[in-house]
């Protein structure tokens, strides 16, 4: 007797779980979060957001924090692979957007490579939600014509920014710098940024953004890395650096002090 057995069909998507805030996870997202029957989960996602899942869902933690012990990459990927050619619906669950800073990228060449059609829901990045919560844009006519998003995290064996022309290019353009994984290299920044842009230029320390366990602080470019340590910021923290961030500052110099919390 014979038995045809049709292919298992999986699938594969990177969600963006957004800055940590639940409520600013898109629909879409939600969505596919609650279809997924395996969540591979970065270590940063709001367990709020993994709860979303359906209750018969695997959710496989596989932690990537600078600094510290992480989940290779590699094997990241092997699992997604697997699962999708095991008929599983798989979700990738990355905190901000997948294509900021969140290796996204690499993921879809290597699924792509294996013959797996990946689906992308993109998510509100960190940095965006860093200036928001202080009130801030990132643009503004008056002030910033654009915006440049960085990594202060050098690839291993890179060089990293050429922060000094990052800042005269700044400076010119009349463009608002937001870093991301800049705490530990925050004294190279400030010293390659320091060779094109015044060492006045504001400068704001935004840590865990739109959580209610968010810190901040508002500095100028000259002291951005001794208001660090001084006041204990660590990562995740998102440094942005620009005039857009003059009236904030400017709060901060004459009215009550705006340090800590959303």
């Amino acid at each position: 007797m014979h038995t045809n057995t049709l292919p298992l069909t999986g699938s594969c998507t990177l969600v963006g779980a957004g800055p940590g805030d639940p409520e600013l996870l898109t629909l879409k997202a939600l969505k596919a979060i609650q279809r997924a029957t395996v969540l591979l989960v970065d270590d940063l996602v709001n367990e709020a957001i993994v709860a979303h899942a359906a209750p018969t869902a695997r959710i496989v933690h596989v932690g990537k924090r600078g600094g510290c012990t992480s989940t290779p990459q590699s094997f990241i990927e092997k699992l997604m692979i697997t699962a999708v050619q095991e008929g599983e619906h798989v979700v990738r669950l990355k905190g901000g957007d997948p294509f900021i800073f969140g290796r996204g990228g690499e993921e879809v060449e290597h699924l792509q490579e294996a013959g797996i059609r990946v689906d992308v829901v993109n998510g509100i990045t960190s940095g965006l939600a860093a200036v928001t919560s202080l009130g801030v844009p990132l643009t503004h006519r008056e002030h910033a014509q654009g915006v440049i998003f960085l990594t202060g995290h050098a690839k291993p064996g890179g060089s990293g920014p050429d922060w000094a022309a990052i800042a005269a290019t700044a400076h010119a353009a009349r463009l608002t710098l937001v870093i991301y994984m800049g705490v530990s290299g925050a004294l190279q920044i400030e010293q390659g940024l320091l060779c094109g842009l015044p060492g006045h230029t504001p400068v704001a320390l935004v840590q865990h953004a739109s959580l209610p366990t968010q810190r901040h602080a508002l500095t100028t470019l000259d002291q951005l890395h001794a208001t660090l340590v001084r006041e204990e910021l660590g990562s995740p923290c998102v440094i942005v650096v620009g005039d857009v961030l003059q009236g904030v500052l400017q709060l901060q110099q004459t009215g009550p002090r705006l340090a800590w919390g959303t």
